[in-house]
């Protein structure tokens, strides 16, 4: 499908794209259309097909409401390296997050094991039974009157695993309906997440590299709005 990307760099092995919030990553669970590897195969004709052909380059991936850096290989070669970089923890990525409440404490590492829930199966939880490791490393970059605005930095991948290990310390992030109780105060589309910063090894140079991608105007003009009050 024909729908704009923005683009942050593309070469013969790799794209980094800042994906919009509200935009699925990969076709599935009766989603086909409009869908960030909908785009990418009509941008290109060369993505990586080792995740199959309903995930045509994509390494790994972050929520519909997420915005922010995704990383797509091109070459089954680079798409082979970049997800051992994943496994092995090599690639860095931090994520900026607007919650509710003040959080107190100026730094912070949450250590819980997350799973699927047992009461909703739509939804991720802390819990001790079929989970896996997840540690989530938070830094406060500002307080507001009744939010803190936090960067955080993935030691693990889980899904969801920042929506939910906020949530469990009881900071859950602003326009999270599924993790929030539907507290929406500032009438956001899409929860106030953004993949913010990604640093790897180019798959093929052997280079660090490293890539950021701005706030989205609606995040913006949301803090914005707190700074003046």
């Amino acid at each position: 499908e024909d729908i704009p990307l923005d683009i942050l760099y593309e070469d013969d092995d790799i794209i980094v794209v800042n994906k919009k919030s509200g935009m699925v990553v990969h076709p599935g669970n009766g989603n086909y259309s409009h869908t960030l590897v909908n785009a990418l195969m009509a941008h290109t004709d060369d993505l990586s097909d080792e995740g199959g052909s309903e995930r045509c380059g994509i390494v790994h991936r972050i929520d519909k409401d997420t915005s922010g850096i995704l990383l797509v290989a091109k070459s089954n070669k680079a798409h082979r390296i970049l997800s051992e970089g994943f496994k092995n923890k090599t690639i860095k990525r931090k994520y900026i997050a607007l919650v509710y409440g003040v959080i107190d404490n100026n730094f912070g590492k949450i250590v819980a094991p997350i799973g699927r829930s047992k009461t909703d199966r739509k939804k991720m939880a802390v819990t001790d039974e079929n989970s896996k490791e997840a540690v989530t490393n938070f830094k406060v970059l500002e307080r507001y009157k009744n939010s803190t605005l936090v960067e955080l930095i993935l030691e693990t991948g889980r899904t969801h695993q920042i929506r939910v290990h906020l949530a469990e310390i009881g900071y859950p992030i602003v326009g999270d309906y599924t993790y929030s109780n539907g507290k929406n105060p500032f009438g956001v589309v899409g929860q106030m997440l953004h993949a913010a910063k990604l640093k790897f090894v180019h798959p093929t140079t052997n280079k660090k590299v490293e890539f950021e991608a701005p706030l989205p105007e609606y995040f913006e003009n949301v803090l914005q709005e707190l700074e003046n009050n």
